[in-house]
Protein backbone atom coordinates (compact mmCIF):
# COMPACT_ATOMS: atom_id res chain seq x y z
CA UNK A 1 0.00 0.00 0.00
CA UNK A 2 1.47 3.40 -0.80
CA UNK A 3 2.00 6.05 1.78
CA UNK A 4 0.59 9.60 0.99
CA UNK A 5 1.25 12.94 2.89
CA UNK A 6 -1.55 14.99 2.63
CA UNK A 7 -0.58 18.95 2.57
CA UNK A 8 -2.06 21.90 4.71
CA UNK A 9 -5.68 22.29 2.49
CA UNK A 10 -6.46 18.37 2.31
CA UNK A 11 -5.94 18.12 5.93
CA UNK A 12 -8.29 20.97 6.70
CA UNK A 13 -10.93 19.57 3.96
CA UNK A 14 -10.72 16.63 6.23
CA UNK A 15 -11.67 17.91 9.01
CA UNK A 16 -14.47 19.94 7.69
CA UNK A 17 -16.04 16.59 6.62
CA UNK A 18 -15.47 14.48 9.84
CA UNK A 19 -17.33 17.70 11.55
CA UNK A 20 -19.95 17.25 9.23
CA UNK A 21 -19.78 20.87 7.46
CA UNK A 22 -19.59 19.33 4.07
CA UNK A 23 -23.77 18.40 2.78
CA UNK A 24 -24.29 16.11 -0.29
CA UNK A 25 -25.66 17.26 -3.74
CA UNK A 26 -29.39 17.19 -3.98
CA UNK A 27 -29.33 16.57 -7.82
CA UNK A 28 -25.88 14.71 -8.28
CA UNK A 29 -26.21 14.21 -11.90
CA UNK A 30 -27.00 17.84 -12.64
CA UNK A 31 -24.82 18.87 -10.85
CA UNK A 32 -22.19 16.67 -12.13
CA UNK A 33 -23.46 17.27 -15.75
CA UNK A 34 -23.14 20.86 -15.36
CA UNK A 35 -19.45 21.08 -14.17
CA UNK A 36 -18.27 19.00 -16.68
CA UNK A 37 -20.06 21.11 -19.09
CA UNK A 38 -18.29 24.47 -17.55
CA UNK A 39 -14.91 22.13 -17.85
CA UNK A 40 -15.74 21.79 -21.42
CA UNK A 41 -16.47 25.42 -22.21
CA UNK A 42 -13.40 26.75 -20.19
CA UNK A 43 -11.06 24.07 -21.71
CA UNK A 44 -12.17 24.59 -25.09
CA UNK A 45 -10.59 27.70 -25.65
CA UNK A 46 -10.20 28.35 -29.84
CA UNK A 47 -10.66 31.81 -30.51
CA UNK A 48 -10.78 35.50 -28.36
CA UNK A 49 -13.40 38.11 -29.29
CA UNK A 50 -13.52 41.39 -27.47
CA UNK A 51 -16.64 42.76 -26.59
CA UNK A 52 -17.88 46.38 -25.40
CA UNK A 53 -20.59 46.38 -22.65
CA UNK A 54 -22.02 48.20 -19.87
CA UNK A 55 -20.08 48.99 -16.80
CA UNK A 56 -23.12 47.94 -14.92
CA UNK A 57 -23.97 45.17 -17.14
CA UNK A 58 -19.89 43.92 -16.22
CA UNK A 59 -20.21 44.76 -12.56
CA UNK A 60 -23.69 42.23 -12.21
CA UNK A 61 -21.53 39.84 -14.67
CA UNK A 62 -18.77 39.83 -12.28
CA UNK A 63 -21.29 39.47 -9.35
CA UNK A 64 -23.07 36.64 -10.54
CA UNK A 65 -19.48 34.76 -11.54
CA UNK A 66 -18.65 34.95 -8.08
CA UNK A 67 -21.98 33.37 -6.59
CA UNK A 68 -21.50 30.44 -8.94
CA UNK A 69 -17.80 30.14 -8.19
CA UNK A 70 -16.32 31.13 -11.73
CA UNK A 71 -14.16 33.48 -13.21
CA UNK A 72 -16.74 36.18 -15.21
CA UNK A 73 -15.24 35.31 -18.46
CA UNK A 74 -15.97 31.85 -18.32
CA UNK A 75 -19.86 32.88 -17.35
CA UNK A 76 -19.99 34.86 -19.62
CA UNK A 77 -18.49 32.09 -22.34
CA UNK A 78 -20.90 29.72 -21.04
CA UNK A 79 -23.73 31.51 -20.98
CA UNK A 80 -23.12 32.54 -24.94
CA UNK A 81 -22.71 29.20 -25.40
CA UNK A 82 -25.70 28.33 -23.87
CA UNK A 83 -27.79 30.56 -26.31
CA UNK A 84 -26.38 29.78 -29.21
CA UNK A 85 -26.70 26.16 -28.69
CA UNK A 86 -31.04 26.35 -27.98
Amino acid sequence: MKYFELDEEEKQLLEEIDRGEWKPVKDFAKARKEAMETARNTLAKNKNINLRVSERDLLKLKSKAIEEGMPYQTLAASILHKYVNR
